[in-house]
This record gives structure tokens, C-alpha cells and sequence, in this order.
């Protein structure tokens, strides 16, 4: 007989999981580029002239002020732009998107190995994806 397991030895098992992931290479990269990050003052400049030119944004959008609401996202896509080029920003955003690429692989494995268990427990057909087998398709033609 198969071991039936409670939830929270599952959210035990997830929590083992999220330690290892958050021990993998991958996570290394996005925890050494962020440091980096919060130590690049001009970076830092930036960031902070975008936060501050997006309450303004906020604000003239509340008043209705659409030219000065369009001036002020101008600055905004300028200043991004800016951020953009600077590698150290490049390579923290290549960083996120590993790690949440090997987030996605995670969860799509889980996703796909509890679905082939269910249909393996039911006696159905992994190929197929079916989970019973279906008197519409047996291979007669009457």
C-alpha cells in the first residue's frame, strides 16, 4: 500500500525545496548582483528619481494634467533607459529571470509528476493523458 502524506508534511517537504533552491548557483548570482545594486550610487540616483517622477506621475494623472503627465513618463522612459545600459543593471535582470525560470521549471515538474501519478493510480493511459479508459475510442467500428 502506497504511504498517504498530510499537508503539512508536504509544506514541510516545499519548505526543504526552497532552501535548496535558495542555495543554487542561480540564486547566488541574484543575491551577489543585488548587493552590487544597492551599492551603485548612481544606480541608486536613479532609481530614486524614477520613484519620486512616479508619484509626481500620480499625481498630475489624479488632476487630470495629461501634458505634464506625458512629460513626466518621458523623463521616466529616459531615465530607464539609462538604467538599462548600465551592465550591472543588465546582468541583475538576467539574474531574475533565471531564477524564475528555475522557479517555473520547479512548479511544472511538480505540476506534470502529480498528474502522471494520478493518471498511473487510475490505470489510465500517460500517452494519452487519460486517467480511465474510454469506451468512445476502443478501436471497434460499428
Amino acid at each position: 500500500m502506497e504511504k498517504t502524506y498530510s499537508k503539512q508534511e508536504i509544506i514541510d517537504q516545499a519548505k526543504e525545496l526552497a532552501k535548496m533552491i535558495a542555495e543554487t548557483e542561480e540564486v547566488d548570482f541574484f543575491k551577489r548582483a543585488e548587493l552590487q545594486i544597492n551599492d551603485n550610487l548612481r544606480v541608486q540616483e536613479i532609481i530614486a528619481q524614477i520613484k519620486s517622477l512616479q508619484k509626481e506621475a500620480v499625481n498630475l494623472q489624479h488632476y487630470q494634467k495629461t501634458e505634464g503627465l506625458k512629460a513626466v513618463e518621458d523623463k521616466i522612459d529616459e531615465l530607464q533607459d539609462e538604467l538599462d545600459q548600465i551592465p550591472l543593471v543588465r546582468e541583475f535582470k538576467q539574474t531574475q529571470i533565471d531564477v524564475n525560470q528555475l522557479l517555473q521549471l520547479v512548479s511544472t515538474t511538480i505540476s506534470n509528476t502529480v498528474t502522471d501519478e494520478i493518471i498511473k493510480s487510475a490505470g489510465g493511459d500517460l500517452l494519452k493523458g487519460t486517467t480511465t479508459k474510454s469506451p468512445f475510442h476502443s478501436g471497434d467500428c460499428h
